[in-house]
């Protein structure tokens, strides 16, 4: 009987535990996102941070990395968390045209055209910015092609 007793503390005492920690990880992405509205990068980051460690599927974390990345100039660690985001998600819309924007700007026209077609395959809510897209790809498109496009 003494035994059964110890199993049903040892069982509350862990989920107990599981559940704060649960609680605390849940709420990373919304301190880091409230951060960010705050202009708060650096602070942001440490939180989008934490929340991948406990949810490496945390597309959200990924994307709004992205977008610190983009503010620092950091093409590399930008491409690298739009790469996860879209490895996740490939039809996040707001990814693959943030990649488009990162190609324009490396002045990679392969990889940009490819990310503009897939782009009009799947834009949801940043079917507004297609116009922007192909008017930022026109400047890097060699001329002999824009007829095509």
């Amino acid at each position: 009987m003494r035994k059964i007793y110890f199993l049903i503390k040892i069982l509350i005492i862990y989920c107990f535990i599981f559940s704060i920690s649960f609680a605390a990880k849940s709420s990373y992405f919304d301190q880091g996102k409230k951060l960010f509205e705050k202009k708060e990068f650096n602070n942001s980051k440490i939180f989008f941070e934490k929340d991948i460690v406990f949810n490496p599927k945390s597309e959200k974390s990924y994307l709004y990395l992205a977008k610190i990345f983009d503010k620092d100039n950091n093409d590399l660690e930008q491409e690298i968390n739009l790469k996860n985001v879209l490895l996740l998600n490939p039809k996040n819309d707001e990814a693959i045209y943030m990649f488009v924007l990162l190609k324009i700007k490396q002045s990679d026209y392969s990889k940009a055209k490819e990310m503009i077609e897939r782009f009009d395959l799947v834009c949801m809510s940043f079917c507004g910015k297609k116009k922007e897209i192909r008017e930022k790809f026109n400047k890097l498109t060699p001329e002999n092609d824009k007829d095509h496009n």
